[in-house]
């Protein structure tokens, strides 16, 4: 049965769509992917629909580094006067999951354990040109702790995700209760679906692994506006 892991479409690391999970990558993966962002899933800065693309590695299996950039058009930068139009700028940051706990380590009903963050600080764009970490640059800061616990029912599994997120930002906190339940068929494993609270809204999507290593991904935020995007998967050896 191949094993399918889920690509967030804001951050590029491993969780469900928009919330965290406690899920991590075999050691040694590499994750590339590129995903349309509807702006309802994006912070207040982007007022429009916009892209981002990622690299993503798994250097222990406890440990996951991704580089993450968004794009941003030239007149939410002012650049339309200077002869700027469309997509002529990004974002960039970087997340880091380290896990605390593997599922059924100590005993057989123990839930995976993840600690993380993404875009951890602000580099720029405080108030009177000091760093700040509640606004400027750092638009998808956050930092959480998630536990994932996998629970057979009968030929089948689901996935029970809970996590609590928080950052200081003004125009986009975070600090709350997420949680996920996804569910990969036992009939077609290649399919999951996910369910999710991302402490902000409610989430529908799923993804589906097409010849062991591309995935496409999409999502329904509010259950109504739609994002997606693909990404190739591969290990090291």
């Amino acid at each position: 049965m191949p094993i399918m892991l889920s690509a967030q479409l804001t951050y590029g690391t491993t969780g469900l769509l928009h919330a965290p999970s406690a899920e991590m990558q075999k050691d040694k993966t590499v994750m590339l992917g590129a995903n349309f962002l509807n702006k309802e899933l994006t912070p207040p800065t982007w007022y429009y629909n916009t892209y981002n693309y990622y690299l993503n590695v798994t250097i222990m299996p406890w440990l996951e580094v991704a580089y993450t950039c968004t794009l941003f058009k030239a007149e939410a930068l002012g650049l339309k006067p200077y002869g700027y139009t469309g997509f002529t700028n990004q974002d960039r940051y970087f997340s880091l999951r380290l896990r605390a706990l593997k599922e059924g380590q100590f005993w057989k009903h123990m839930p995976a354990v993840v600690l993380g963050t993404s875009d951890p600080y602000t580099e720029s764009g405080g108030e009177n040109g000091q760093l700040s970490s509640t606004e400027g640059n750092g638009y998808y800061c956050r930092f959480y702790i998630a536990a994932t616990k996998h629970i057979p029912l009968g030929k089948e599994q689901i996935g029970v995700h809970i996590s609590y997120l928080f950052n200081h930002r003004k125009d986009y906190p975070l600090n709350g209760v997420a949680a996920g339940i996804s569910y990969n068929p036992s009939f077609h494993p290649q399919l999951r679906l996910i369910a999710e609270y991302d402490a902000k809204d409610i989430a529908l999507g799923a993804t589906y692994l097409l010849f062991n290593h591309l995935y496409a991904q999409v999502e329904w935020q509010r259950i109504r506006h739609f994002s997606g995007g693909i990404a190739f998967q591969f290990r090291l050896k």
